[in-house]
């Protein structure tokens, strides 16, 4: 069965992407709300919450681990979310991340892995405590 959406649906489904690189939680809380799968994901492998982490918008983390986000789903460059904040250095979404239950270790290009190639002892010691 196909499931051809027309190109408004993609370009309602493409704006809440947009809506969580720029931080925009009214409007993605309300597509998520109405019914736009909280794990959706884009032609890379992000899903709005990786996408929400690496743009440092930890308001937007919190509301879709709320709502259900998996933070274990991994990229087409083996990259999570936690692995996302820990490049962009931001304790607040680390912590997040970590206590929904995020795993370190996951992926190819890790949390672990990419605070030990760019050299950041201060997120590497968030990950192991």
């Amino acid at each position: 069965m196909s499931h051809d959406l027309t190109p408004e649906e993609l370009e309602f489904l493409q704006s809440a992407f947009d809506d969580a690189r720029n931080g925009d939680l009214e409007a993605l809380v309300g597509k998520v709300d109405a019914g736009v799968p909280v794990n959706l994901t884009n032609s890379a492998g992000d899903t709005l919450l990786t996408l929400s982490a690496y743009h440092v918008q930890a308001d937007l983390v919190r509301a879709l681990l709320e709502r259900g986000a998996d933070h274990a789903r991994v990229n087409d460059k083996g990259q999570t979310a936690l692995a996302a904040a820990v490049f962009r250095q931001d304790r607040d979404i680390v912590t997040a991340l970590l206590r929904a239950g995020a795993d370190p270790d996951l992926g190819s290009r890790s949390a672990v892995a990419i605070a030990t190639f760019f050299d950041l002892p201060d997120m590497l010691a968030l990950l192991r405590s």
